[in-house]
């Protein structure tokens, strides 16, 4: 998948694992294009946001959890009118998860939160 953000006020959002690697997928390209710092695995580092979907071992977080990390984000957006987030499909790459598990976690995002197409059915 290729990412492309052109505007200074976005903020590219990703799914992560709590050791803060960013090895892979979009997390990889968090590190290199966006300044998401290794060994942070959640919150705003650089133009990136990083929403844990694994823990510090890289074993996927189970639902609930990630659903609390995404209200995190959600309260964090609503604080920052001012910038725009791209959201990727976090948490349905590496994590495996579907996107009927994960999207519905983004319902009543703020407006200032842009997803992915195959994510409309889900949040609207």
């Amino acid at each position: 998948m290729v990412y492309k953000q052109d505007v200074k006020n976005e903020i590219f959002v990703f799914g992560a694992n709590l050791a803060g690697r960013h090895g892979a997928g979009a997390a990889l390209y968090a590190r290199v294009h966006h300044g998401a710092i290794l060994g942070v695995g959640e919150g705003l580092t650089g133009t990136a946001y990083a929403i844990p979907t694994k823990d510090g071992l890289l074993k996927v977080l189970p639902l609930k959890i990630i659903a609390g990390y995404v209200q995190t984000f959600k309260d964090f957006a609503r604080s920052k009118p001012d910038l725009r987030f791209n959201v990727t499909p976090i948490g349905t790459g590496l994590a495996g998860y579907r996107h009927s598990d994960i999207a519905p976690m983004f319902r009543y995002s703020p407006g200032n939160c842009k997803f992915v197409t195959t994510w409309y059915q889900y949040l609207y």
